[in-house]
């Protein structure tokens, strides 16, 4: 071992640095291969303290023991040393007697890297500066230098002045507005006034140390050109740091007319008020100004559209000449989804009509005004003449999407190959109930088949697990998937199977398993977790043991169910082969198989005596009983409205004793904080267990559902649409799940339930009084927010799913109308305006007719508050030739 190759395993980078400046470079290129083999040695351990050691005299030693620039590059930004790594004067220090063109080389190499590499600025501009070469313009380094420039806490100067300062302050500036994801770290370092990065901008434009107009206009482009939200801020306010002039503004015209159409809502603001200016100031032509309404009043920002249209009226009302091209863009707000854009719209229309000179563009208004609101659409055709009926006259007729179908699992995989590709995806990542299913009958298939050719072909997959290879055992296999979060994932259920099938599980351990079950926590879901993971334990028991053939339980269906023909042909391919059936292998294909269709299963189940089995006999006495429905009851607690099932205990008759414990009482407790079952991947599995009975999995997992829209938490309304699709009743659980849903906090959890909610609606199992109510409950309790109902509810109407909009929300509105219009709430919910809009617009589109209890208090109420505007239009939508 050469002394630099010891003083690097000894972290001694003083003496590396040292030993260094004595060799010559081919004394150097000598001690890499050592260098490399120690680093890759280090690799196989790279957190002990000894590997944090090594890394910085390693790094050190490796950067300057290369000659190629790529080679160095390499070296430098390589991930496993980027956390330990030498410091950017000691690398510049070990490479500063290179050639300038090498230097300017590595310098531009190092900048060609992601911005996620973390190569530290300070190394890539001291080699910019030994080389003298051009300055990068790269994303990472002009990252670095923001962050560098924005770090003056660091050295007690401002950005200002360390921008003046700057060598390459005009190419970096410019890169500056041409980097993606830049905003960010911009507003981080930035403040108010010069003392921040919009500030000292504009102030260096003053200066002339920056050319004003190239940067504004790369400041406009960069707006342009779009991105993420923390970019259109931070730009914004540079942009608004320049104090642009009058004729600046005016010689960007076509620019703020693209942004005030296309731009986020800040930016569309900001362009419309420059815009609103040069009109007003009669810079802006009404040609252009026509132009830009077109565009601005189809956008959805309320603030936006309002502003545009005071506009209008504005310089309508300055000059009556541009009535004629004006009116028809005011026009363009009667097809606004907000009724109060389309009033307004309609106002200046009645308040300028008689400027009109062309009896092509009244025309052409009256066309437009068919798309009024019903309430308005008669104000209309007083002002502009003719016959303003709707262009829909035909009776309505609800638009649903088609419920999606079940799909019938394929075989199980052909090939060990084949199936050895799939299990190594579902490592990976989880997949859904059919995939799993497929892969766990294959694999018993094959482990019977030829144990030795499956091992041979999972050689790739299971030299990658943890568990494999006696080395890497610190405890027990076993224990990792004993303990409560053990079979927490689907693909944790896999990888106990590989493991009993390469050695790595004892029989013993597995036999302990089945004889005193399962470790399971003692929430809402113990039942069907322990149901899952004993069925998973026995299969692996007896691929220890006594291989089956193929299993009995594996539906035939993607929601879990199994068609009771293919049970009997299964239990017959059992009895003529001999084979011993599993017990919790069976019992889960008599809670698969579908007894709801009545005929079907008095079929199946003389086929299934005739076979002279006792499996046989046990399955026709359960096909001659129909599925069992849990009876759920209503609990409130506070802001929670959960149910609580009765026990169901022929659920569990004949059955092993932990399938009987589905069928015990669900409490409406919700899941207590320490329950292991956070992981939404098992969830779908659940469900698979009891394909004719959601309303029992639903009721256990309705807690978990309730928090989306309680407690604000993420993903666990994803269920949903799979509830919606499963068999068995949908009462009570169900439906209070799907209003939970519709409530959730996140855009992902609502429309998981808009989703259900359109599944059950098109196969008939909705019960739209029921959900309504619920929501009404649920939003007068607090524990769902009408402005997000508003957000689900307008998802579901844009497929066009009035109809069950509608007969929801004529159940909903009653309960949160009633404290309003009887004065016991101190304020109206906040979004109860909005549903209200939302109900107006189902009852014009379907033509429903009726009361709504305590409407008419509300619409009768004096002012013109937008709750009571919306109330008067619903009112009138209900009651043809009722008064706006």
């Amino acid at each position: 071992m050469s002394a630099l190759v010891e003083a690097v395993r000894a972290g001694r980078s003083a003496d590396v640095v040292s030993l260094l400046d004595g060799m010559t470079d081919a004394e150097r290129r000598a001690e890499f291969p050592q260098l490399r083999a120690l680093r890759k040695e280090l690799r196989a351990d790279p957190w002990t303290a000894e590997a944090r050691r090594v890394y910085p005299a390693l790094h050190a030693a490796g950067t300057a023991c290369q000659t190629g620039a790529a080679g160095v590059a390499a070296w430098i930004a390589a991930s496993d040393m980027r956390w330990w790594s030498a410091s950017p004067g000691v690398l510049i220090d070990l490479l500063g007697d290179r050639s300038p063109a090498w230097l300017a080389d590595v310098a531009h190499r190092l900048a060609a890297r992601p911005a996620s590499s973390r190569v530290p600025y300070e190394l890539m501009a001291g080699l910019v500066r030994l080389s003298g070469c051009p300055v990068p313009t790269t994303e990472a380094y002009v990252h670095g230098w923001v962050e560098h420039i924005g770090h003056v806490w660091q050295r007690g100067n401002t950005i200002l002045e360390r921008l003046r300062t700057d060598p390459h302050l005009t190419p970096l500036v410019a890169a500056l507005f041409e980097t993606a994801d830049v905003g960010g770290r911009l507003a981080w370092a930035s403040s108010e006034g010069e003392d921040g990065w919009s500030g000292a901008l504009a102030r260096l434009t003053v200066e002339g140390a920056l050319d004003r107009r190239a940067t504004v206009v790369a400041c406009v482009a960069r707006l342009l050109r779009g991105g993420p939200a923390s970019d259109h801020r931070m730009f914004l306010r540079v942009l608004q740091a320049f104090e642009l002039t009058r004729d600046e503004e005016r010689e960007r015209v076509a620019d703020w007319l693209a942004l005030a159409s296309d731009g986020p809502s800040p930016v569309a603001a900001h362009a419309q008020s420059v815009l609103a200016a040069l009109a007003l100031d009669g810079e802006l032509p009404a040609r252009r100004l026509a132009e830009m309404s077109g565009a601005v009043l189809f956008r959805t920002e309320k603030k936006i559209v309002r502003a545009q249209l005071i506009l209008l009226g504005k310089v309508l009302a300055r000059d009556a000449s541009t009535a004629d091209e004006l009116l028809p863009a005011v026009a363009q707000a009667f097809g606004h989804e907000d009724s109060e854009a389309q009033e307004r719209a309609l106002k200046l229309v009645e308040r300028h009509h008689r400027a009109l000179g062309s009896d092509a563009v009244r025309d052409e208004l009256r066309s437009a005004a068919k798309q009024l609101i019903p309430a308005l659409r008669k104000r209309a055709a007083d002002a502009l003449g003719g016959d303003l009926d709707a262009p829909d006259a035909h009776a309505y007729e609800e638009v649903l999407p088609p419920a999606p179908q079940p799909v019938r699992l394929a075989p199980a995989p052909a090939s060990v190959t084949e199936l050895a590709e799939e299990i190594g995806a579902l490592l990976a990542a989880d997949g859904d109930v059919a995939t799993f299913e497929r892969a766990l009958d294959g694999l018993v298939r094959e482990t019977h088949r030829d144990r030795e050719g499956l091992l041979e072909a999972l050689a790739p997959v299971l030299t990658r697990r943890w568990w494999y290879g006696a080395d890497a055992r610190s405890h027990p296999v076993e224990t990792s998937f004993t303990h409560p979060h053990g079979l927490a994932m689907p693909s944790q259920a896999l990888e106990l199977l590989l493991a009993t099938l390469a050695g790595a599980v004892p029989t013993a351990a597995l036999h302990s398993v089945l004889v005193h079950g399962t470790v399971s926590a003692g929430c809402v879901h113990a039942p069907l977790a322990r149901t899952f993971e004993t069925r998973v334990w026995e299969l692996a028991h007896r691929v220890r043991t006594q291989p089956l053939p193929f299993l009995l339980s594996t539906p035939t269906w993607s929601t879990g169910l199994l068609e009771p023909d293919d049970l009997v042909t299964r239990l017959d391919a059992y009895r003529g082969l001999g084979a011993r059936v599993s017990e919790t292998d069976f019992a889960l294909a008599l809670l698969r198989v579908r007894r709801g269709d009545r005929a079907r299963a008095a079929a199946a189940a003389e086929r299934a005596a005739a076979l002279g089995t006792v499996e046989g006999k046990r399955l026709a006495d359960w096909l001659a009983s129909a599925p069992p429905k849990p009876t759920c009851r209503r609990r409130t607690e506070e802001d929670r409205v959960l149910v609580d099932a009765d026990g169901i205990p022929e659920l569990g008759d004949g059955l092993p004793d932990v399938f009987g414990s589905l069928g015990e009482p669900v409490s409406g407790e919700p899941a207590r904080w320490a329950c292991p079952h956070w992981h939404e991947g098992i969830r779908p599995h659940w469900l698979a267990l009891l394909p004719e009975a959601r309303e029992l999995v639903a009721a256990r997992m309705l807690g978990d559902i309730a928090s989306t829209a309680v407690h604000d938490s993420r993903g666990e309304a994803a269920i949903l649409p799979l509830i919606a699709e499963s068999g068995g009743e949908a009462g009570e659980a169900v439906r209070l799940g799907v209003a939970h849903g519709l409530g959730a906090r996140h855009p992902e959890d609502r429309l998981a339930a808009v989703d259900a909610m359109l599944v059950l609606a098109s196969r008939g199992q909705l019960d739209t009084a029921g959900l309504g109510t619920d929501l009404g409950e649920l939003a007068r309790r607090g524990a769902v927010k009408p402005s997000r109902l508003v957000e689900s509810l307008r998802t579901a109407v844009s497929t066009g799913a009035y109809g069950t909009v509608w007969e929801t929300l004529r159940h909903t509105l009653p309960v949160l109308l009633a404290d309003v219009a009887t004065g016991a709430a101190a304020a109206p919910a906040r979004g109860l305006a909005d549903l209200l809009a939302v109900a107006a617009e189902c009852a014009e589109r379907t033509g429903a007719r009726g009361e709504v209890p305590h409407l008419a208090d509300l619409a009768d109420r004096r002012g013109s508050s937008r709750l009571t505007g919306q109330a008067r239009r619903l009112r009138t939508a209900l009651t043809p030739g009722a008064a706006a």
